[in-house]
């Protein structure tokens, strides 16, 4: 485990992710969540829809996918709201009200045509997302790249509203980071996979060069294992797997694909100019991810 320094005291932060699926606030940053909220920041998590349309692990709940009972929505509200209080997160919230915006399926899947759909959310998402801004007002805002992290549809839409709302607020965050993995991250492997999964081919999974990265949040080992918590509650969706002492742990979605559980999570962020009111990427480097937000308005 990661022997790093104490994060920076984030006693008065206000930090507000936004997720596209339940889940995603647990794979991504779940890490980061427990460091904020352990430091004393007050971390809010808004997912924009309730993973409908996912694939399920396991027999025993198929049947709660989107062709057939179409009832895994509900049931991944539950799966959210333990995964949350794992990190210190009193519950969930929805961007407009749980089921508002319904998951719209990978790329090129009818799921898209729902008039529901994330993808369909238009302007009404973004005033949604302005009246939080407005009201929380907070110093930190994560969301996904442009490309969505592996190109989901809902995580692109997540990053286009994110960026809208963050210029139409009457309250400018003073950093906008986006979440990614870190190309040496996917370096790793699993020693021996089980049978049913295996790891990844070389570039298989979305990743930044690292010579990109600006920032970082290095875990200890209880905020590790609130992470680990965090991702086992979401049963329907991914698999934990044991790894070596080196590499402890990997995770697998419905796809069998193993990636690293990373034990320091990486991103891109932007900080607010107060000359012009526009975002601008920070230089490249391994500055903690709270490292001088509270110095700015």
């Amino acid at each position: 485990m990661t022997q790093e320094a104490a994060a920076p005291d984030a006693t008065g932060i206000r930090a507000l992710f936004v997720h596209a699926h339940p889940d995603d606030e647990s794979i991504t940053t779940g890490g980061s969540l427990a460091v904020l909220t352990a430091a004393g920041a007050d971390v809010r998590v808004v997912t924009c829809t309730l993973g409908e349309e996912g694939e399920v692990l396991g027999d025993e709940l198929a049947g709660l996918v989107a062709d057939d009972a179409d009832q895994l929505g509900g049931y991944r509200i539950r799966e959210l709201t333990d995964a949350l209080r794992a990190l210190g997160i009193d519950r969930p919230r929805f961007l407009g009200g749980a089921g508002r915006w319904r998951d719209s399926g990978m790329a090129g899947t009818p799921a898209a045509e729902n008039p529901r759909a994330f993808v369909r959310s238009g302007r009404a998402a973004v005033d949604e997302l302005v009246g939080i801004l407005d009201e929380f007002r907070p110093h930190l805002v994560v969301t996904y790249d442009p490309h969505g992290g592996y190109g989901h549809p809902d995580h692109i839409r997540a990053h286009e509203i994110v960026g809208a709302a963050v210029h139409e607020s009457s309250h400018s965050p003073a950093r906008l980071a986006w979440t990614v993995t870190a190309r040496s991250e996917l370096d790793r492997s699993h020693p021996a996979p089980p049978e049913h999964l295996r790891n990844a081919h070389r570039d298989e999974l979305p990743s930044v060069a690292d010579s990109r990265l600006t920032h970082r949040v290095p875990l200890d080992s209880a905020e590790y294992a609130a992470k680990l918590e965090a991702l086992t509650a979401h049963a329907t969706q991914l698999e934990l797997v044991r790894g070596s002492e080196d590499e402890p742990w990997f995770l697998a979605l419905t796809n069998g694909v193993l990636q690293p559980v990373a034990q320091v999570e990486w991103y891109v962020a932007h900080d607010l100019d107060l000359a012009d009111g526009d975002y601008v990427r920070c230089a490249p480097g391994t500055a903690h991810l709270l490292d001088g937000i509270g110095e700015r308005p």
